[in-house]
């Protein structure tokens, strides 16, 4: 079984403020030749494991798309957007799942990966032949961290992994697992928007330090094509990829940005890391699903190397540009 590794960026010393080039703000990977009548590249039906998710609200519409036939299941009620698309109410750790689930040779799971392995049984019994399935950079960035919390999550990536690969090698199905590093969607995720979120509230936005540890943000669409084409591409089966973003940035190029995206101008207030915690403290019921870590972190060069994905899954995500819509 391969080994949990990851290909670790090289940190140039200083990083330049990148100038913007908004015809980089959209993905720049094609997927309108994955399917062929007369040579379907996607083995259907697509099952879509935790349809509900970021990633999911863009996967979704992309499949219907390039009218793929797929079956899309998530633990909350949903109603179909059109009737393109299957929408099943299913539990991967429910009882009923073995019976509940259809056929389909692809399963894109989207769900944490640590609930996969003990629907995989059900997933082959189904038919599954091809696997992709998304893990996330936390499993290296959080392994050393002060916060237990955080360190149980690391542990829970890192196991899940491990079992979907050990599965999928035992059962002959191609697996393909995808960590993207810090996701986004404006309005929707838990990383930028609540940048935003705190932005809004309080009119600026505090730093611990001079917040210079590299980002990449990747946009939540862009994860949806990378499934598409990690799914179609041979050499992706049996490997791990880290899906970085477009850009390098330090996280107070990564604010300034947000503070542009809202149409604002950059108010930055820096404090040392002491302060900054203490402050934390204070405004924690606000900031729901956050950790002091947070600040820690700020200092720290989170990024991977996007090489492999470059060569094997064409991966070219966009820059980082968000645009949030204006509130009265």
């Amino acid at each position: 079984m391969p080994s949990l590794q990851s290909d670790t960026y090289d940190v140039p010393k200083r990083i330049a403020t990148p100038k913007l080039d908004r015809s980089r703000d959209r993905s720049r990977m094609d997927i309108t030749g994955l399917v062929n009548p007369r040579a379907p590249a996607i083995a259907d039906p697509v099952l879509v494991l935790g349809a509900t998710s970021l990633i999911g609200r863009f996967l979704v519409p992309r499949l219907a798309t390039l009218g793929v036939e797929a079956i899309a299941l998530s633990r909350k009620p949903t109603r179909p957007p059109d009737g393109s698309l299957r929408w099943l109410q299913v539990d991967l750790d429910g009882p009923q799942l073995g019976t509940a689930l259809p056929d389909a040779a692809t399963v894109i799971s989207l769900s944490p990966i640590w609930a996969l392995p003990p629907a995989l049984p059900a997933l082959k019994a189904r038919g599954m032949q091809r696997l992709v399935a998304f893990s996330s950079t936390s499993v290296f960035t959080k392994a050393g961290s002060d916060d237990e919390g955080e360190r149980r999550v690391a542990q829970k990536l890192a196991g899940g992994e491990a079992a979907t690969m050990a599965f999928c090698e035992a059962h002959g199905v191609a697996w393909t697992i995808l960590r993207p590093t810090l996701i986004y969607a404006e309005g929707h995720d838990q990383n930028v928007t609540r940048l935003a979120g705190m932005i809004r509230r309080l009119g600026f936005l505090p730093l611990a330090g001079s917040g210079q540890g590299l980002r990449q943000p990747v946009h939540a669409d862009d994860l949806a094509m990378g499934a598409l084409l990690a799914a179609v591409r041979p050499a992706a089966h049996d490997r791990a990829y880290d899906l970085p973003g477009g850009e390098t940035l330090t996280y107070r190029q990564m604010a300034e940005r947000v503070f542009e995206g809202m149409g604002r101008r950059p108010r930055i207030v820096t404090a040392p890391e002491w302060l900054w915690a203490l402050g934390f403290a204070i405004a924690k019921p606000l900031l729901k699903g956050a950790t002091a870590q947070m600040g820690k972190r700020m200092a720290e060069n989170l990024v991977f190397k996007a090489g492999p994905a470059q060569e094997d899954l064409s991966w070219a995500p966009r820059d980082f540009q968000p645009k949030f819509a204006k509130r009265n």
